[in-house]
This record gives C-alpha cells, sequence and structure tokens, in this order.
C-alpha cells in the first residue's frame, strides 16, 4: 500500500459512516407524542437522538459484506493476473516457465518474443502492414498453388498404378513396387517444396508449435538436428570408441536428447551420482511418419573384472513395446507400464574407487512393425544383468538402432551413498593400477656419455642428471 493510500484510508472510513448513517435515518423521528393516560393530564415527553449512534448489527453487517465483496474483488485479480503470467504465449516470468515445462506445455518461442508479443498490438502475422512482404508472400502462394496441383497429378498417377494389375505393367510386381515407391518419395518432395518457403509455416516451427505429422515441420526438424547436434553425437559415437566396442556398425537417423531431474545432459557429461538415482526422460524426435514401437535399453559398457583383468557389460535399464511417433516424442524412462513394457528396472550409475569412468550407453532400438516383444521372456533372459550385449540383443529379436545418447560417471563423494540405498554391493572396493615393467633391457651410455666417464671427465658429471639415458643418482665424489 503507498502513502498516499495509508493517508486517505481515515478520510474513506468516516465518508462511508456518514453514508450508512444517511441512509438509515431517512426518515428522523425526533419528537414522539404519547396518548394522555385517564389518571393522568396531558403530558409531553421530547426525545433526541444522538449525533453519532452506536454502531447498530445492520452497519456491522454492511461493513462485513463490503469486506468480503473486496476480499473476492482482489482474489480475481490476483487469479486474473495468475492466468496472464501462465499464458505460454506471452509469459516472461521465469517460475511460470518453469511450472509449463513440469505441466508438459513449454512456453512458446524465445522470452524476448514473448515480451514483444505482450507489448505490441495484436497483428496476424500473415497481415503485417509490409508491402515487400505482402507482394513476397503473393509471388509465394502463386507458387504453392502450382505445386498443390502438380501433388494433385501425382495422386493420380498413383491411384492409376495401384489399380492396375501386375501382370499388365512391364517388369511385374517388383517394377510396379519400385515406380510406386518412386512416386511416392517424389509426391512427398512436392509436399515439403509447396511450404518451405513460406513464413508463416517457418514462425510456427521456430515457436515450437508445428505439427510433426506434416511433412514439412519433420524436414525442419530434421535439418535443424542434422547441424550441431549431430556431429556432436557423432564425435562422441568415435571419440569414445562406441563403434566397435558396443555394436559393430552404428549411424544414428533420431534425435535423442538426455534430461535428468530436468536438467538436460550434453552426449558424454560426467554426472554425479546422486543425479543419477531416478530414472531419466528422453526426448526422441523422429523424423518419419507413423507410430511405431521401440525399445529402449541403458548399458555400462566398462565394468571392471579383476579376474580377467578386463572390463564386461551390465544392463541399467532395459523397456520394450514403448509407443514413439513424431508428435510424441517426450518419453519418461520412470513413467513406462510396469507389468507389460518393463523388463529390467533403473539401476542407477556408479564406479568403484581407483576405477576410470565408466561409459553408460542410452540406445534406442526400433522393433519391426506389428511385432511386440515378450516381456516375460526378456525378464528371464536379462534379470541378471551382468554380461549383457546389445549386438545380442538386437539380432535375436530384429532391432534397428537409430538413437543414441551417452553420460559418463566416476567415483565421487556421494558413490557410496548411492550403491547403499540402492542395494548395490562393492563400495568399499578400491581398484589400484598395476605396474607394468619394461622387458626391454637398460641402454648402456653412448656418443658423448660414453667417452666422459672417466674420472678426468669429473666436471661435466654434474651435467649428466639432464642426459637422456644416464643414470640420475650419480654425483661426483
Amino acid at each position: 500500500m503507498s502513502s498516499c493510500q495509508r493517508a486517505a484510508r481515515p478520510l474513506l472510513q468516516s465518508l462511508r459512516q456518514e453514508c450508512l448513517l444517511r441512509r438509515t435515518s431517512q426518515f428522523p423521528r425526533s419528537f414522539s407524542t404519547s396518548v394522555p393516560r385517564q389518571d393522568e393530564g396531558p403530558t409531553t415527553t421530547t426525545t433526541t437522538t444522538p449525533s453519532t449512534p452506536p454502531p447498530t448489527p445492520s452497519t456491522k453487517s454492511i461493513d462485513q459484506l463490503e469486506a468480503a465483496a473486496n476480499a473476492r474483488e482482489a482474489e480475481a485479480k490476483k487469479y486474473r493476473m495468475k492466468e496472464r503470467l501462465m499464458d505460454r504465449e506471452t509469459t516472461t516470468m521465469p517460475w511460470a516457465e518453469r511450472k509449463l515445462i513440469s505441466l508438459g506445455t513449454p512456453p512458446v518461442g524465445s522470452r524476448r518474443r514473448r515480451a514483444a508479443l505482450r507489448t505490441s498490438e495484436n497483428v496476424p502475422f500473415e497481415q503485417l502492414p509490409y508491402q515487400c512482404f505482402q507482394a513476397a508472400r503473393q509471388i509465394l502462394q502463386e507458387d504453392r498453388q502450382e505445386k498443390v496441383r502438380a501433388i494433385a497429378k501425382e495422386l493420380v498417377k498413383i491411384r492409376r498404378l495401384e489399380d492396375t494389375p501386375a501382370d499388365q505393367v512391364p517388369g511385374g510386381e517388383r517394377k510396379k513396387n519400385l515406380r510406386l515407391a518412386s512416386l511416392r518419395k517424389y509426391l512427398e518432395e512436392l509436399k515439403i517444396l509447396a511450404d518451405v518457403n513460406d513464413p508463416v509455416v517457418k514462425r510456427k516451427f521456430e515457436d515450437g508449435v508445428g505439427d510433426m505429422d506434416k511433412p514439412i515441420y519433420r524436414y525442419y526438424a530434421e535439418n535443424k538436428w542434422r547441424g550441431m547436434p549431430y556431429r556432436i553425437i557423432t564425435q562422441r559415437i568415435q571419440q569414445l570408441n562406441i563403434v566397435p566396442d558396443v555394436l559393430p556398425k552404428f549411424e544414428p537417423v533420431a534425435d535423442v536428447e538426455l534430461f535428468f531431474r530436468r536438467i538436460k545432459v550434453s552426449p558424454g557429461a560426467i554426472l554425479d551420482s546422486r543425479i543419477t538415482e531416478v530414472p531419466p526422460r528422453l526426448r526422441v524426435q523422429v523424423f518419419n511418419p507413423g507410430e511405431r514401437l521401440v525399445s529402449v535399453v541403458v548399458m555400462d559398457s566398462d565394468v571392471p573384472n579383476p579376474e580377467t583383468d578386463s572390463f564386461d557389460r551390465r544392463c541399467h535399464y532395459l523397456a520394450a513395446n514403448v509407443p514413439l511417433s513424431p508428435n510424441t516424442p517426450s518419453l519418461p524412462l520412470g513413467n513406462v507400464d510396469k507389468e507389460k513394457q518393463l523388463a529390467v528396472r533403473w539401476l542407477p550409475a556408479f564406479s568403484q574407487k581407483g576405477a576410470p569412468y565408466h561409459r553408460l550407453s542410452v540406445f534406442v532400438l526400433e522393433q519391426k512393425p506389428g511385432e511386440t516383444l515378450d516381456i516375460a521372456k526378456l525378464r528371464e533372459l536379462y534379470s541378471g544383468r551382468d554380461g549383457f550385449s546389445l549386438k545380442s540383443y538386437r539380432d535375436k529379436f530384429g532391432l534397428t538402432p537409430v538413437g543414441f545418447n551417452i553420460f559418463r560417471t566416476i567415483w565421487d563423494d556421494s558413490t557410496a551413498g548411492v550403491m547403499q540405498r540402492a542395494g548395490i554391493p562393492g563400495a568399499d572396493i578400491e581398484f589400484k593400477l598395476k605396474r607394468v615393467y619394461s622387458m626391454k633391457e637398460d641402454k648402456k651410455p653412448r656418443g658423448w656419455e660414453a667417452k666422459r666417464q672417466k674420472p678426468k671427465y669429473r666436471g661435466l658429471w654434474k651435467y649428466s642428471k639432464r642426459i637422456r639415458g644416464m643414470p640420475r643418482g650419480r654425483r661426483s665424489s
């Protein structure tokens, strides 16, 4: 409350009381005349009303009603303000952005864009009053009409070829299928070319409100992913030797983003053990149409084995029959169906003290169309976790790896607590490097060193500690 409001509050209260008094005393009765009794003479009594009567129950109820009305109005105003701040088109408050993200409806575009829309006139984008812009849109509309006519012609060709029997097509069934595949591919290209230069389509894609079931938005999304994100993920596959340590050959075709506790993890980052206690959330963006079933595998390919002096593999998570489509990219691993989809529950990432970093790979494998995997069989095969082979799992069930991400873990201050809470033994184990002695013989001094081994060169022996091949413990006597 401002200072002027505090100063005017007593004046408003006095004015309100005067109005109430004026309202309740419209017919004042200053004098009252009583009929004279039989045994007494005529008497006249005079009663005067005080100028400021005590508050009556009616005035108290009116004050309470006004206070309640003011409270309701303030509450409604606060609710309207909150609704305006929670608008994903115009909000600029960080807390509102976080809440919208947690609800699954992230804010549209950047914060600068939303602030500009909030403070500007609500003019539709396609109706901006710029002559050059409108002239360019008219040219683009004419070009789009040409592409639409070409699409109609291609659809007629496809229907005609589908209705034609295979024995009437030169080359038979094989040539007919090849011709249909070529026509459908060209049809998809025409659909993209019809809208590829439309500024309204580009604006919707940049704002994140594009329909991924349409080929133009999948085209934009794939072009964006094929830039820096694709280069980074392929670089991590090469640098961290995912090929050939895990798979002999692999080329990602889907964008897989990894989130732990609302934190986006860059590929190959070393994470704290406490962050990995909860299952992550994946954002898998595919670029081909239709819904499909996928399997998700999280595996550790750097489990030390002291007995064989090598490394083994361990399965940290396995889920199958998970539906995925271009319009539903979110895939929280902790919310899958425990009965029909989850085969191996989530195991936190951990590493023993002294061991090198562990690579935990996240693979998304596409199942065959129309086929579902037997979860009971998967539980029977991989419930032991140790000795897991992704190549064997892929070949046994006919899966196709399409997406990949990776993070790493090392021993830190919280690893022992994480292992204890998850019931994992081995927190007291510490690995130490074994010293490997060289099998080569010691080299004898040659050249300058060999010539100056005699006592007459004693004054130069002090410089031999900086000469490669000379013993450093030698001192002049």
